[in-house]
């Protein structure tokens, strides 16, 4: 299962690596373009106009347009893999943001103890108290009026920011418990100071813990940004991710379902096999 797992990763990052590719070669159009007045191969019009508004082309099989037109007349396939660049990159990078965070805080609230890890428990179980996505919500209201709120330095940092206390609260106790093991005890014995102690026999013990943290905070950083995108305070044009590609096509669910169904499909997808490689590591 661990291999499927790290298999169809592979093939969804390998697949969106090549969007630029896939944009100039296959579907021969910009998918951030619209084309609304454009037709296929076959003159019949991208966008066709209907009683109760615009419908789409459907999908067609072939390079252009092969998955269909969204509201815009912009090929959707290209937009997928360009949504997932941005989508599997804010999740990797919130991830390991995350967990470097996150080790720097549990590791100090841990081995210092006293006022540090006061401070730092009580400022992690505040974060704690409040539920992901309104927190996410709640930082993505308030930074809205920035100058990086149309950047994906933004929503990154915040994703970061709101998964700490699940991955420094654990690193915290298992930490404070390392404080008192024997091998800390001996290494203090023939005087080891104590950022030595930290580097050589502290943190390697970690990073069993951090690996297999990595793909369930990936997993959850990347269905937390669809979320947001989806409600519009996440990513922003002109970027688009998986989550912006879901709530263009909410109009569209009765006419063209594939324009909201396929991102849909590739988070799941995603989704998936990271838990399912989390479980492999784990049983490792």
């Amino acid at each position: 299962m661990g291999r499927l797992a790290a298999l169809v990763l592979a093939v969804l990052v390998g697949a969106c690596a090549l969007a630029p590719w896939y944009a100039a070669h296959v579907s021969g159009m910009d998918p951030f373009r619209t084309n609304v007045l454009g037709a296929l191969p076959d003159g019949t019009p991208v966008l066709a106009a209907q009683e109760l508004g615009v419908t789409p082309a459907g999908p067609t099989g072939r390079g252009a347009y092969l998955l269909g037109a969204d509201g815009l007349g912009r090929d959707v396939a290209a937009r997928l893999l360009y949504g997932g660049r941005v989508s599997l990159g804010i999740a990797f990078v919130a991830t390991v943001l995350c967990l470097v965070l996150s080790t720097v805080l549990g590791v100090a609230a841990g081995f210092l103890a006293g006022p540090a890890d006061a401070v730092i428990a009580g400022t992690l179980d505040l974060l704690w108290a409040f539920p992901v996505t309104l927190l996410a919500i709640c930082l993505a209201a308030v930074l809205a009026g920035s100058s990086e709120s149309d950047s994906l330095a933004l929503p990154t940092a915040i994703l970061s920011i709101v998964y700490i206390p699940y991955v420094a609260r654990p690193i915290r106790a298992e930490v404070a418990g390392l404080r008192g093991a024997e091998f800390v005890t001996a290494a203090r014995s023939v005087g080891a100071g104590p950022w030595r102690i930290l580097w050589r026999h502290v943190l390697p013990q970690l990073r069993g813990t951090l690996l297999a943290f990595l793909p369930l905070i990936a997993a959850m950083v990347l269905l937390t940004e669809a979320s947001l995108s989806i409600l519009s305070v996440g990513v922003q044009a002109p970027y688009a991710s998986w989550g912006t590609l879901i709530a263009d096509g909410q109009a569209l669910l009765y006419v063209r379902p594939l324009v909201a169904i396929a991102p849909g499909v590739l988070i799941m997808a995603t989704v998936l096999s990271l838990n399912a490689l989390a479980q492999s590591m784990a049983r490792e």
